[in-house]
């Protein structure tokens, strides 16, 4: 097993001499301001669009780097790049003021998606971050704003259901999953309503545990809205990933209410369920998709291993380990840490993004609308953070 400590500093290196600084130096649009993601191998742009995801998601990045880990002026000035970006061209002020998926690089409206609000948890998180990185507790009032229009738009009947409300009534494993990661981001820039942001958890915790399918020890994607299996190709769906990543935010959420036992035991079950789901006992590596019921699947990419979902993998392992000390958790780390080394880009810098099953890239670029500075950053980050709380044990 690894020395933490060694897994920590080589973490930190990773984090400040390699993956932050490429996607400063070739991600950065001092022109029109915000980022751009669609990089090749070397950092050349191949997409000028951006995505709104990510300016939400860098500026978090910087803004926790800035305020965890080092005041570095280069972090604050970068965050703000994004802040303004978001604020200036990525909200339909024409419009519904909702948020936008895509735009140009200066800002005009390309896409705009009316099924979800993920655009809006990611600006929501960088102005949370961001208010805490710079002092401005202004920023943290304008995600509070956010939050209640995506509570909003769920009243109001905004969002277009995927299926037909009558004929399949669904619920999905994301909104709930990633609302959770949220409002845990603006509890901690606005610490002084921190009781009402624990009852919207509350609630999001509650619809969560509505996709643990028990029969077959899964996490669902969708289901019925009592949770009940939907015998089709999304109903039995699974994506060990996204399930794994709820893992730990859930275990995030015990240390928070004071190593809760309940939210510790329903994390590591969690974890354990989907490990085994998403562990390629072959060829290494979390495998993308499953079929619950062992159906063949139905996504032509399923059994492609994608960057995200080892990050998550890493993460989760680490923070069993901190609640339980059990070895196998490390061992589960530095199993998927070893993997992980299968991306990394040892003459550019940063990751690769999709391999094929066997580990051989699939293509070569370091970004697009849904690969760029998040998960990588963030996993080092809480990486770190875990092992210092192990150490302080």
């Amino acid at each position: 097993m690894s020395n933490l400590n060694e897994v920590k500093n080589e973490y930190l290196h990773m984090l400040k001499d390699n993956v932050i600084p490429f996607w400063l130096k070739n991600g950065l649009d001092k022109k029109h301001g915000g980022y751009y993601t669609a990089l090749d191998r070397k950092g050349n742009l191949i997409e000028s669009d951006k995505s709104v995801w990510f300016q939400g998601r860098f500026a978090w990045v910087l803004s926790t780097l800035y305020a965890d880990f080092e005041k570095k002026e280069e972090y604050l000035e970068a965050a703000k790049l994004g802040i303004d970006f978001l604020e200036k061209y990525c909200f339909d002020k024409e419009g519904d003021g909702r948020m936008f998926f895509r735009v140009t690089e200066d800002g005009k409206a390309i896409i705009k998606r009316l099924r979800y609000y993920y655009s809006e948890t990611f600006c929501l998180i960088a102005m949370a971050a961001y208010s805490r990185a710079s002092g401005d507790k202004s920023y943290a009032k304008k995600a509070r704003e956010i939050l209640d229009n995506i509570d909003r738009y769920q009243k109001e009947g905004l969002l277009i259901p995927k299926f037909n409300a009558i004929n399949r009534p669904t619920i999905a494993f994301g909104p709930p999953m990633i609302m959770l990661a949220t409002v845990q981001e603006l509890r901690k820039a606005d610490p002084e309503n921190k009781d009402y942001y624990n009852k919207y958890i509350d609630n999001l915790l509650s619809n969560i545990q509505l996709f643990l399918y028990e029969d077959k020890k899964a996490v669902l994607e969708q289901c019925n809205p009592d949770g009940t299996l939907q015998d089709h190709f999304e109903g039995r769906l699974l994506n060990p990933g996204h399930a794994i990543e709820s893992s730990w935010f859930i275990l995030r959420e015990s240390i928070e209410r004071g190593h809760d036992e309940k939210l510790k035991a329903l994390g590591i079950k969690i974890f354990d369920w989907m490990w085994e789901w998403g562990w390629d006992k072959e060829y290494g590596g979390i495998i993308q998709y499953m079929d619950v019921l062992g159906k063949p699947k139905s996504e032509y990419h399923h059994d492609m291993k994608f960057w995200w979902p080892q990050t998550e993998a890493a993460i989760a392992a680490l923070y069993c380990y901190y609640f339980t000390k059990d070895n196998k958790y490390l061992e589960k780390h530095d199993t998927v840490k070893e993997y992980t080394k299968k991306f990394i880009d040892t003459e550019y810098g940063e990751w690769f993004g999709y391999l094929h099953r066997d580990g051989r890239v699939s293509t070569d670029l370091k970004g697009n609308m849904y690969k760029g500075p998040f998960h990588i950053p963030r996993m080092y980050m809480k990486c770190v953070e875990i092992i210092d709380a192990i150490n302080a044990k």
